[in-house]
Formats: structure tokens, sequence, C-alpha cells
């Protein structure tokens, strides 16, 4: 039998969450702006851009790097936050969907999502955004086999991603024109 009402278990955990962490000062350069950190060196990318940067965008998936729900671009290439350290990439630009509009004016790729609809519960939009815009970057007019391979990392359980493909080809439409 316990000896006390908390137990073996509650005792540990109540002593885990007062212990040290090791915490390391970095500065993040996120949608342009560069920001001094103090960040506990096992927090990953995305856990630091929505506790500690306040940017929810970015949005917690399997965290195993399956999903594509978290991703971000690192240097304008589409990268997984879940994956990644804050000190990997210190240095590096970082963008978010938060830095994907221009003030209030949308980037060609969320207004056509938008018009087209392509986007039903949104969980999965700011990565597919992401990954497209990285994909528009390099390639202006990528056919739909080319768009299909470059979201191929990120998943979506509400559509079956016709109207993301439309979307994707309608924003490139405009943005070369």
């Amino acid at each position: 039998m316990r000896s006390s009402p908390e137990g073996y278990a509650r005792l540990r955990v109540k002593h885990e969450l007062d212990r040290e962490v090791e915490r390391v000062a970095l500065a993040l350069t996120v949608n342009g702006e560069r920001t001094p950190l103090l960040v506990p060196v096992h927090k990953t990318l995305l856990e630091v851009l929505r506790e500690d940067m306040g940017l929810t965008g970015t949005k917690h998936g399997c965290e195993l790097g399956e999903c594509g729900t978290c991703t971000v671009l690192i240097d304008g290439r589409p990268e997984l936050s879940c994956l990644l350290l804050p000190i990997q990439i210190e240095g590096r630009a970082i963008t978010t969907i938060e830095g994907m509009a221009s003030g209030a004016e949308l980037h060609p790729l969320q207004q056509a999502f938008a018009e087209l609809g392509a986007a039903q519960c949104g969980y999965c939009t700011p990565g597919i955004l992401l990954a497209a815009r990285s994909l528009l970057e390099m390639n202006a007019t990528p056919s739909r086999d080319e768009i299909r391979e470059a979201l191929a990392g990120n998943l979506c359980r509400c559509t079956g991603y016709v109207k993301i493909l439309q979307a994707v080809e309608l924003a490139a439409e405009r943005m070369h024109a």
C-alpha cells in the first residue's frame, strides 16, 4: 500500500517540472525580423515558433515529419519545423505563414486558395501554401505533376487535392502574367 495520497509517480512528475533545463541564447530571423531568444536546447523549431514567438499558423501534426503540417520555409526551401532544432538554423531566413501576405494584401496563392475553396478545415493549408510558394519561386510555370511532387509531403484529410492543385495553377498563371 502507498504511504502517501500522491503516490510515487505524481511525486516524480512534480519534481521533474522543477528540474533545471539547459537553455541556449540565439537569434532567429523569422519573417524578416530578427528576434533574440533563450530557449531550451530540446525544443523544436515548431515549439519555439508557436510557444515562444506566438506564431501559431505553423501547426502541430504528426511531429514525426510525415504530414507536412508544420512546414516552414528555411532560406526559401520547405522544411519540417517539427524535426529541426532552432540552433541548427540560426542565421538563416525562416518564413512562416504569418510572413506570406504583404500587410493586408494576400499572396496570390492565398487569394487563389480562398477563391477556389481549396482549404476546407484549413489545418494543413499553411504548410501547403508555403510548399507551393517555394515551388513557384523556383518554377514559375510548373506542370500538374510538378505541383503534385512539390506538395507530396503535405497531407490533407479533407480534400481530394483537386482544388488545391487548381489553386496553385491559378496562382502560377496570375504570378507569371
